[in-house]
Order: structure tokens, then sequence, then C-alpha cells
């Protein structure tokens, strides 16, 4: 029986989707006894490209400390901001015991600015190691910080910091050790491979008649029929200014590497 095979434009996955789809098409394959319909020879060349594949994945995802320095930057952030907030709220309080310490911190944030949980991250970090080193260094900053209690966000905002710029280092220092590789050249090279392997298919279904490729060929064109849906309604979001970028990435059920 001659089968036909949806076609996926590949360029349109992201690096992690892609090693994902051409997973699921070799593991639908490998289901189905490949060696069985004739397709042993183009079968091993998919699967001899997985390994490679995988780099993409490895460099895609980055180091797993990135996860630990992203939250710990969400929360050096609220707590930079819960200080500007609360000097903004305590300036609005009529009471003669605390406006000398309003305006006292009000100069400090003066100084070292409102913005620094705006920067990039190495910046933020060197402009907050300074805030805070002046801040240890001024009794006055420090007097003021404990009248209008925030003596607790300047402390749990030093130990964030210091946090984050060791893990920053030893992130830096991990990535220096990991192999780079041209996900774009891997991805041509396999986009090859795959599209041979899908030829063959439909190739042998015509040659070989007495054989059944309906079932593999079906279990495929569900694999890319989502794909089509996904990245269609991605591309519609994306049209109407929704920004996809920190979406997830399209995964079918059943397979995920």
């Amino acid at each position: 029986m001659i089968v036909k095979l949806n076609r996926l434009t590949l360029n349109n996955l992201r690096n992690s989707e892609y090693v994902i789809f051409v997973n699921q098409i070799s593991q639908i394959a490998a289901n189905h006894q490949p060696e069985t319909l004739h397709l042993t020879k183009s079968f091993q060349k998919l699967n001899a490209a997985l390994p490679t594949l995988a780099k993409i994945k490895t460099q895609e995802t980055g180091s797993p400390l990135s996860n630990q320095l992203h939250d710990l930057d969400t929360e050096r952030d609220t707590l930079f901001n819960a200080i500007v907030a609360q000097v903004r709220t305590m300036s609005k309080v009529n009471l003669s015991t605390i406006k000398p310490h309003v305006a006292v911190m009000k100069n400090f944030l003066d100084k070292h600015g409102r913005d620094i949980a705006k920067e990039s991250l190495n910046a933020e970090t060197q402009r907050l190691t300074n805030f805070l080193a002046d801040y240890d260094a001024t009794p006055e900053v420090k007097t003021a910080a404990t009248t209008l209690n925030i003596k607790m966000l300047f402390d749990q905002l030093l130990v964030i910091n210091n946090n984050f710029a060791d893990l920053f280092l030893q992130r830096t220092e991990e990535d220096a050790a990991t192999e780079k590789v041209n996900a774009r050249a891997i991805r041509l090279e396999t986009d090859q491979t795959l599209t041979a392997f899908l030829d063959a298919i439909q190739f042998c279904s015509a040659e070989y008649d007495t054989l059944d490729y309906a079932p593999l060929a079906n279990e495929l064109n569900d694999l890319t029929t989502y794909y089509k849906t996904q990245l269609k309604a991605r591309n519609t979001r994306r049209s109407n200014g929704k920004d996809v970028s920190a979406e997830p990435e399209i995964v079918k059920e059943g397979g995920d590497e």
C-alpha cells in the first residue's frame, strides 16, 4: 500500500522542539520494526544523528543553575523595590519622629538610583554591592533603615545578592567547560537525514506492496499534524501581538526526548 507522509516546515521549530520531534519520529519508527519494512539503513542513519542532536538540547537548556539564578535575581529585585516602595510610603506619613530618617533614606536612594533592579545581571550585582557596602558604612542610613522597619530587607538583600554573585561565577565556569556546538549546521544535516528517512518510507511503500506501511505512516502523520496545529496557533498569537517567546515548548504527549 502506497503511503503519503505529511511534512513539517522544520525551521519553524525551536531548537529544543526540533530535538524532541526528531526523537519522537525515531521512537515511532522503532515501534514498527523498521527492519521488516526494508528501512534499516535509513533508520540507522537517523538514529546515528541523535547523539549529536542531543548536544543542541544540552546547549539550548543551558546550565541547571540558570533557574536558580533567575529565582535569586527575581528575589533581589523584589527586595530592592520593596525598600524603594517603603521609603515612598513612609514619606507620606506625617510623623515628626520619622521625617529625618525618611529624608536620609531618600537621599541615599537618590545617590544610588532607584533603577537598580532594571539593570543587566552583572551591572545589577555591582550596583547592589556598592549600595549595600555604602549602607553598611553609613551609620545614619542604618539607623534610618531600622526606624523605617526596612533593615530586614537590607539584610536579606545582602544575602541574596552575594548568593547570586557566587552562583553566577559558578555557572560561568561551567559554561566555559561545556562543549559549544553549531546548532544550525547540525539541524541542516539532520534535516537531510530525516527527509531521506521519510522519503524511504514512501518509496518502500510503493516498492514492497505486500507490506503494510500504513500503521507507521498514520502514526507519523498524527505527530506531524499535531506540531503543525500547535505551530499555526503560536504563529497566530504572535501575529496578534502576543509575546510567545516565554511560552513552553511544543511537545506531543507520549514522548519528550
